[in-house]
């Protein structure tokens, strides 16, 4: 049975782009492949899923159709095609021809009307015919063979739309009412005006009763009131207005079978564009081979493959980075999860040299003679490769399987480490000298993970070091950072794959452990000879970009550092854990009853169908609801926010659910995650992964830990000291707002700083032209808002959201802070100025944010890149700074032979736990350190407290 499928090229194309619009997919070339990706990623879905018997891919001409002729303002509204659209656009089309797909585009009319007319002819035939697009207008087009097929969006799978489906969507009695619909309500995505004061609501009443515009507009008459004068006013318009939103079904197109007949593509073409996009794992995936990646998941794994998250196979309770690039694709609606290793480096890149057809010197050391041998040359080396073979994937945990070492490229040597301990330990013994020499440049792939694990047998890797991983990360931080990529990109070389020695994931897989040292070693060779040829060729770089000073003197201390407090680790309170879960639950089940009451009847609280229907149904607490394109109404938190005051029950129901998701994702969990051998929680710090240069954490992810009302605060209280000792916190004060005033170098808030005044109160004290002793709560607060708002590049409409006032007195509030501090405006005009010119901005300490999209034509576009060029500075300094301030403080504890511990960094904060006799000693370093971390205009200000656990110190 024939199953056509015909596809809108635009409206896909421009999904997949605004899908990943804060998180680009950005090839090592500086192209955004994000609409490309996501173009073919969907187009292979429907290939595989659906399996098309036909399929033809409809395109909008380029010039305007005869609806812009007969109307100029017809999608005038919409802004310029951005620029990685426009550009992608030839590539689609190649790719298309590629796949050997059909191009559907007739000049003077766009892809719907391609579309219409060739699904409206395949219905007749009786032919099955699905039009893949999000566009509601295709509805009109629904009959009993013809159906919308809506793309996955987010958490939304694709979404088949029928006769039945379309009729309930817009309560309408026929498919065709679509058109009056449009034609009543308007489009506002195509500029199609309507009818003015009409909306959703109101054309459904009207089409329910009279069936069609015309039927309405010949019975007038029987309207009342003010609908009568806007609908007969306007006449002329709804007509218009139903001629624009009407799909032709008529263009000069033959549909010919034949031709939209689905073909075996073109693979070497296919190839040959992929390559150029670096789309790896799709060329795996297209070409039906077995998928092989260097994952972090795998559940025995040469760790130095993986960037960022090393922990994939435990739990990852609280894995929600904020800023990773590669993560934020999460925050989008994650549209294609199945493709989110692109760019990273898997799968057959043809055109790359490997190792069956490169000359290598790769040895297995498996005699105490060679690894004799071995320790001594390397003892004469100044520089060499590292790299550690595990069992599994946490460094605290894992066992040593082998050791690879490099000094000289295309030369590298494997010892293999027995499963027994006292012989492992034996073995790691004999290259202690190798690691603990100081004057020995280690380099390695994510060497954190090696020193962890080397730690595991009492041995310190000392002297300088160079992470290749960590490298990359400073010259394109929005790139990623795994070997495997990075083997492509700069040394054009396919390294190869675990799974190709393990297997795939699942339960079949192998451990490293399960292999033959025979096996491995010219793996784990590999993998210190690319690290090797990484860092000759990174290094170069690193002196080109200027980035040497932040490579060497902040991120490479920094290393040491975190695999301290990573080992270290934090202890948790489980019995105050275990309490708070106790008085949570009891909470949760007393306000569950109260919501009982409040609704008259008992429902699932935890069903948002079953909340929907008691808020909106059974209460009435607003006149009209907003609705998901199911039916369902919509209950999110911000949705119930906004009705907090309509109904008691609102704040009740918000009030368990915010119980609810602090259990299930910290209190309950938390002790999950600690390490049974050592009693604690061994967090991953995480250096490669935001884009601002923050560091992140991960099992569990710190930064999200909530601490702005009294439960999220709960948990803080269950992080406590060693046995004996004390918590200690430290953070910076108002550390962006300081780094803002020295950027800006804006007179009146240096000032500010420098007499010491609260900079909030300072703020409105000035703005409202007061005496600062005079300022209210009130005042302070909003200037409070807009000295934070004004630093993200806040709008006057977003700070009118914000402080939930009129948008005329956040414009008055906005122009006066800038009247006050007249060098801030400037400053963030010649930011965005300079990120035009260079295409990116810089830290004090030169830590680049690249912006493509910063000289975009298109407005939405180009604000995001505008308002990083203001606060990236800013952000990626106050990185710097702690991070530089970690490494004084550890250095000091280690040359004074402090005892106290350095255990937890969050966002500003440092978090200690102190033995009591250095309670002095540790404060005044501590202080002295953060506050003396970067010379300013204005000074560095530290607060601390102390106490028995988190949330009593800070």
């Amino acid at each position: 049975m024939d199953k056509l499928f015909l596809l809108d090229a635009y409206a896909l194309i421009y999904r997949a782009y605004y899908a990943f619009i804060k998180s680009p997919r950005i090839n090592s070339k500086g192209f955004n492949t994000s609409a490309v990706l996501g173009f073919v990623n969907t187009l292979e879905d429907v290939l595989k899923k659906e399996t098309p018997t036909h399929i033809g891919v409809a395109f909008d001409p380029a010039g305007p159709t005869f609806r812009h002729e007969a109307y100029e303002q017809y999608k005038a509204q919409r802004e310029e095609t951005p620029e990685a659209i426009r550009l992608s656009v030839p590539i689609i089309k190649d790719i298309i021809r590629a796949y050997r797909i059909p191009i559907l585009e007739v000049p003077g009319y766009e892809a719907d009307d391609v579309i219409g007319t060739l699904a409206t002819e395949a219905g007749r035939r009786g032919i099955t015919t699905y039009m893949m697009t999000p566009d509601k207008d295709y509805g009109q087009l629904v009959s009993d063979n013809v159906f919308m097929y809506r793309p996955k969006y987010g958490d939304k799978e694709f979404e088949v739309m029928g006769i039945e489906q379309i009729k309930a969507k817009f309560d309408i009695q026929s498919p065709a009412q679509v058109i009056d619909m449009l034609g009543l309500m308007g489009d506002s995505s195509d500029n199609i005006p309507g009818c003015p004061g009409v909306g959703e609501k109101t054309a459904q009443k009207l089409i329910a009763q009279y069936g069609s515009i015309e039927n309405l507009l010949s019975h007038t008459d029987e309207l009342k009131g003010a609908l009568k004068t806007k609908v007969e006013t306007n006449r002329k318009m709804i007509e218009f207005s139903k001629f624009l939103a009407t799909i032709k079904i008529d263009v000069p197109i033959t549909l010919n079978m034949d031709e939209l007949k689905r073909e075996e593509p073109d693979e070497e073409e296919l190839r040959k564009i992929f390559e150029e996009m670096e789309f790896r794992t799709l060329i795996d995936r297209v070409f039906n081979r077995e998928k092989k990646t260097a994952s972090a998941g795998a559940t025995s794994m040469s760790h130095d493959k993986a960037q960022g998250s090393l922990f994939g196979d435990q739990p990852s309770l609280f894995d929600q980075p904020s800023t990773s690039p590669s993560s934020q694709a999460s925050s989008q609606g994650n549209l294609f999860a199945e493709f989110e290793d692109e760019n990273t480096g898997n799968g057959n890149y043809s055109n790359l040299a490997c190792l069956e057809n490169s000359k290598y010197d790769y040895q297995l050391i498996d005699t105490e003679e060679k690894r004799t041998e071995l320790i001594q040359k390397l003892l004469t080396k100044e520089t060499f490769s590292l790299d550690t073979e595990t069992t599994g994937t946490d460094p605290i945990t894992a066992k040593l399987v082998g050791m690879s070492f490099s000094y000289t490229e295309n030369q590298a040597f494997y010892v293999p480490v027995p499963a027994e301990q006292n012989e492992a330990q034996k073995i790691v013994n004999e290259f202690r000298p190798v690691f603990e020499k100081a004057g020995v440049l280690k380099v390695g792939q994510n060497i954190k993970y090696d020193m962890l694990v080397l730690g595991n047998y009492g041995v310190e890797v000392c002297g300088p070091l160079f992470d290749t991983m960590v490298a990359h990360y400073v010259l394109q931080p929005e790139l990623r950072h795994n070997m495997d990529y990075l083997a492509e990109i700069y040394l054009h070389y396919q390294t190869i794959h675990i799974e190709e020695l393990i297997g795939p994931k699942g339960k079949g897989q192998k451990n490293m452990r399960d292999l033959p040292p025979e096996a491995i070693y010219k793996y784990a060779c590999e993998d210190a000879d690319v690290t090797l040829k990484l860092k000759h060729a990174l290094e170069k770089e690193l002196k080109e970009q200027g980035a040497e000073k932040l490579f060497y003197e902040i991120e490479m201390p920094l290393v040491p550092v975190l695999v301290y407090m990573e080992r270290n680790g934090v202890r948790v309170d489980t019995e105050a854990l275990k309490q708070t879960s106790e008085h949570f639950t009891a909470r949760m089940n007393q306000i569950e009853e109260e919501v009982h009451q409040l609704a008259g009847t008992e429902f699932n609280i935890a069903s948002p169908k079953q909340v929907g229907e008691v808020l909106f149904d059974k209460l009435r607490i607003v006149e009209k609801a907003k609705k998901t394109k199911t039916g369902q109404y919509v209950t999110s938190e911000e949705v119930l926010e906004s009705l907090r005051g309509k109904h008691e029950i609102v704040g009740k129901i918000l009030e368990h659910r915010g119980l609810k998701k602090l259990l299930g994702t910290y209190i309950d969990a938390l002790p999950l995650l600690i390490n049974p051998a050592t009693g604690k929680i061994h967090t991953s710090f995480n250096q490669t992964v935001t884009a601002t240069g923050r560091l992140s954490s991960s099992n569990p992810n710190l930064q999200n830990i909530p601490i702005r009302n009294e439960d999220g605060k709960e948990i803080r209280k269950a992080f406590i000291p060693e046995d004996g000792c004390e918590f200690f916190s430290a953070d910076y004060s108002q550390i962006e707002l300081r780094i803002m005033a020295h950027l800006s170098g804006d007179k009146n808030m240096i000032e500010a700083f420098r007499e010491g005044d609260d900079i909030h109160a300072a703020t409105a004290a000035k703005v409202y032209k007061i005496a600062i002793e005079d300022v209210t709560r009130e005042q302070r607060s909003k200037a409070k808002t807009a000295n934070f708002g004004i630093i993200y590049g806040i709008s006057v409409f977003g700070l009118a959201e914000r402080m939930n006032v009129p948008r005329q007195e956040a414009k008055e509030l906005i122009d006066g802070y800038f009247d006050t501090y007249p060098q801030i405006k400037e400053y963030m005009d010649k930011s965005i100025e300079r990120a035009r010119a260079n295409g990116y901005i810089e830290t004090i300490f030169g830590r680049k944010r690249f912006l493509p999209d910063i000289n975009s034509r298109n407005a939405v576009v180009r604000g995001y890149a505008e308002r990083n060029a203001i606060n990236a500075p800013i952000q990626g300094s106050a990185a710097d700074i702690i991070k530089v301030a970690m490494v004084k403080i550890f250095q000091r504890f280690q040359s004074e032979s402090i005892r106290s511990k350095m255990i937890l960094q969050v966002h500003d904060e440092l978090n200690f736990s102190v033995v009591p006799e250095e309670k002095e000693k540790v404060q005044q370093i501590v202080m002295e350190e953060m506050e003396k971390a970067y010379l300013m205009q204005v000074p560095l200000k530290a607060d601390c407290g102390w106490g028995n656990n988190w949330l009593e110190a800070h």
